[in-house]
């Protein structure tokens, strides 16, 4: 029984917050999109409700790990913030404005989407394509203009491939099929050979050859890998209530309280439009029944399905 007074306490809590002069999301930032070949798409779980990095102890904040510029290895860098929706267009135009200031040489966008997911909510994104030698402080300083704007950090990933090795490997293949074919022309230039074996001589010069030309485009394909590094901004907002902290229990509960309305919503759509259409069917199909001519239809067959009184036999 003391259950229901702190239920209905936390409930008029709820209906109270709901109830704020909530400030209207900015619209989607305005800047020239460089057009570029698209990165892969990395989709962090940024969607956890992380704590303000101000909040923690040293030993619990993000890492400050510093990855060391490894000749020949290929980075790939990816971040998701948090940050209250109605400052995500802002700060996204800050990075796009970052990354402008560096000139097309050193930092190009690649491409932006910004959405806004339902009311008050928003996702947005940028890629850019920077200079290797400058990516990790470029993402260094994106951070620091996200915890300006009160946001935070929610994931990190960077991950490296080693486009040195296959490129050095690449160059072995290349110098082994060069004297490859080296050795095949010179014995070509030898007499005494047969037309037949001169004719496969020749194919396998060209195979080679064929070989050579794929190394060449494989080299020059991680060479421009190396010449780039690729970095993925994710926004995600709060989606919450303004003016309430990261992981308060009356903003989880509030959505929760959303998220199930909209589930028993969508479930009573569906199965509305499963049976209206039945229901309209057999609607129709009563009052048909119960029309006059039905009703004088039935009576004609009830009164003919009587049995014939028996006629009386004559007495003999």
């Amino acid at each position: 029984m003391k259950t229901k007074p702190l239920a209905g306490a936390m409930a008029l809590a709820l209906i109270g917050c709901s109830e704020k002069n909530s400030e209207s999301v900015s619209h989607a930032p305005s800047y020239d999109v460089v057009p570029m070949e698209p990165s892969e798409t990395v989709s962090p779980s940024a969607r956890a409700v992380p704590v303000r990095a101000d909040a923690l102890p040293s030993e619990m904040r993000s890492p400050n790990i510093g990855v060391s510029a490894a000749p020949g290895v290929a980075f790939n860098y990816s971040y998701a913030f948090r940050l209250d929706d109605n400052r995500i267009a802002q700060v996204q135009e800050e990075h796009a404005a970052a990354c402008e200031a560096l000139g097309t040489n050193r930092c190009r966008i690649a491409g932006m989407s910004y959405r806004l997911v339902r009311e008050n909510e928003v996702e947005a994104q940028l890629l850019f394509k920077l200079d290797p030698a400058i990516a990790r402080k470029f993402g260094r300083d994106a951070l620091s203009s996200v915890q300006k704007a009160e946001g935070v950090l929610a994931a990190t990933r960077i991950s490296g491939e080693d486009i040195g090795t296959r490129i050095s490997e690449s160059q072995q293949r290349s110098a082994d099929l060069n004297a490859e074919i080296a050795r095949l022309e010179n014995r070509l230039k030898q007499g005494g050979l047969g037309d037949r074996e001169r004719a496969e001589l020749q194919q396998q010069i060209a195979g080679m050859r064929r070989q050579l030309d794929g190394e060449r485009d494989s080299r020059r394909s991680g060479e421009a890998t190396l010449a780039t590094t690729p970095m993925q901004f994710d926004y995600v907002g709060t989606g919450g209530l303004p003016g309430i902290g990261y992981g308060n229990p009356f903003s989880d509960a509030l959505n929760m309280l959303v998220h199930s309305g909209s589930v028993m919503l969508s479930f009573i759509l569906v199965l509305g439009a499963a049976i209206l259409p039945w229901a309209a069917v057999l609607a129709l199909l009563l009052v048909f029944w119960r029309t006059r001519a039905i009703r004088a239809a039935r009576q004609w067959l009830r009164g003919a399905a009587k049995p014939v009184d028996a006629a009386p036999s004559a007495t003999v």
